[in-house]
């Protein structure tokens, strides 16, 4: 059997459909598992590899605006800013109702919102990634499983077939000596 029509019969067994018609994603699963090749792989080195410093950089940004470090020493910084020009401070330089406190979080959240959604858009790409990596692995995985299945079957049927094949052996050697044990006449 050639290369191609044993790729061919491959394709209609696993996909029910000729090669030329598989994806480029099938049909790379195809050839790995004809060939037994691995597919599995870390896509976090290849995918964190690509990334720009400005990347990295939302992406830690991201990570720390998210987090309670974050939210506690926000908090921590709100509470003495108003208490410092509340309650301490003779002349404040942001008096009650912290106008100037207002405008920098406003500036801090006008920078801060679109740098999250950089970060979420890349780990969207980067899920997306994922999910077509875990596609093929899944497929070849369930290929392979059919596969043993087949097998299975077969070696099944080679020892049912082995069996009869033995069985009638003896049923024939049993009809020789009852033949060979019948008094004459």
């Amino acid at each position: 059997m050639t290369e191609s029509s044993a790729t061919e019969a491959a394709a209609h067994r696993w996909f029910g459909r000729p090669a030329q018609a598989l994806g480029q994603v099938e049909r790379a699963v195809l050839s790995a598992t004809r060939s037994r090749n691995v597919i599995s792989r870390n896509l976090e080195d290849s995918f964190a590899g690509r990334l720009s410093f400005g990347q990295r950089l939302a992406d830690r940004v991201a990570e720390f605006g998210g987090s309670w470090t974050f939210i506690i020493g926000f908090g921590v910084v709100l509470a003495l800013w108003a208490g410092l020009n509340a309650l301490v401070l003779a002349r404040p330089f942001d008096p009650y109702p912290f106008i100037f406190l207002n405008l920098m979080l406003s500036m801090l959240a006008a920078v801060q919102a679109p740098i999250i959604m950089m970060s979420q858009n890349r780990q969207a790409a980067r899920d997306r990634l994922d999910a077509a990596h875990d596609y093929e692995v899944n497929l070849k995985a369930e290929i392979e499983i059919m596969a043993l299945h087949d097998k299975l079957d077969r070696m099944r049927a080679e020892q049912i077939e082995a069996l009869l094949v033995r069985q009638q052996e003896q049923i024939d050697l049993l009809t020789r000596l009852l033949q060979e044990r019948r008094p004459p006449g």
